[in-house]
């Protein structure tokens, strides 16, 4: 069977016939919303990611938890507060990604987070540098039932490895991925589909197809090739590949460098997906790194009350009228490939 039809088949596990519902309602509104120029939204997201952790190991030089650069406090996700928002939300929810920023296994409780949320029928995913997949977390990976595991793997040698993954050891993530290959043979298990990530910056982009034949020897699922973000691209950036296909950005008619894409004055992302920070902030998407925009403090609301109220109401009508006064909506990723 073809990777992505293995992985859509984890994805349909979740199915009942209220999520079925609610992702209906939540297309349906967006829709509706779309042709009225009014935030109309009916149901709750069917897709949510949550924040492990904001602390990492390395030192990326375009992530501002590699740079320690974030002006919000830096900590782990409790079970308490994470339990009481899947609570909330399980029945609706059909999909949820433990990541934001930071590297997830480095928080304790993480793997069974994990568990707790595949007890509730949801499908699961994380995104890992791969650096604490011991040979006792491959197993315990394997055996929480997460659905799938993106693993960053951004060179084939530790030259051009580093270039990205700063103070990283390749051959740590090489063998984290192998163990958690052989304990997924070892207890026949459908889980997690392993994909390897490979963000294409211009150090690696020629060691594509070496990627290709790491992904196939080490026996991982999947093999995704992704832009790299880039806060401040121009002419000479070290990291902006040569090959035009694996940039995000170009230069306009006036020499400016941006995002390839239209950016049009509405998001999908509002309506069927959000963020919740570490210590309960709720934020409308992954660009919000620093959490400037805040729609609610989970401390002191319900998901409900946060994703119906006024606050994140003005927001998606912000959306509406000017998208592009929004600073994050301007590096915004939506609409740019990735490749398998």
């Amino acid at each position: 069977m073809l990777p992505a039809l293995r992985d859509a088949r984890l994805w349909a596990r979740p199915m009942t016939a209220r999520r079925m519902r609610n992702a209906y309602r939540i297309w349906h509104s967006f829709r509706q919303a779309k042709k009225t120029r009014h935030p109309i939204i009916r149901g709750l997201p069917f897709s949510i990611s949550m924040e492990p952790t904001t602390a990492c190991n390395l030192r990326c030089p375009e992530c501002p938890s590699g740079l320690r650069a974030f002006t919000r406090p830096t900590g782990n996700l409790k079970n308490e507060l994470f339990m009481r928002v899947i609570d909330e939300l399980s029945k609706d929810l059909w999909a949820l990604t433990f990541y934001f920023q930071g590297e997830p296994f480095i928080n304790p409780k993480f793997l069974e987070m994990v568990n707790y949320a595949h007890r509730k029928g949801l499908y699961t995913n994380t995104s890992t540098n791969g650096h604490f997949l011991t040979e006792a977390k491959a197993e315990e990976t394997v055996r929480s039932g997460l659905s799938r595991l993106i693993i960053s793997m951004d060179g084939t040698n530790q030259e051009t490895y580093s270039a990205y993954r700063r103070e990283g050891n390749l051959a740590k993530v090489i063998e984290g991925a192998e163990r958690v290959v052989k304990w997924k043979k070892k207890l026949k298990s459908r889980t997690p589909h392993i994909v390897f990530q490979f963000l294409v910056v211009r150090p690696n982009e020629h060691q594509v197809p070496e990627a290709r034949k790491l992904a196939r020897k080490i026996g991982v699922d999947d093999l995704w090739l992704k832009t790299a973000q880039i806060y401040d691209p121009h002419d000479d950036h070290p990291l902006i590949p040569l090959q035009d296909k694996y940039s995000r950005y170009k230069r306009n008619a006036n020499g400016v460098w941006e995002v390839k894409h239209r950016l049009d004055n509405e998001c999908w992302k509002m309506w069927h997906s959000c963020v919740v920070t570490w210590d309960g902030k709720v934020v409308p998407c992954c660009f919000d790194k620093d959490a400037k925009w805040v729609m609610g403090d989970l401390n002191e609301l319900s998901f409900r009350e946060i994703w119906n109220g006024p606050v994140y109401n003005a927001f998606r009508r912000r959306l509406f009228n000017d998208r592009s006064s929004i600073d994050m909506c301007r590096n915004c990723t939506e609409g740019c490939p990735v490749w398998a």
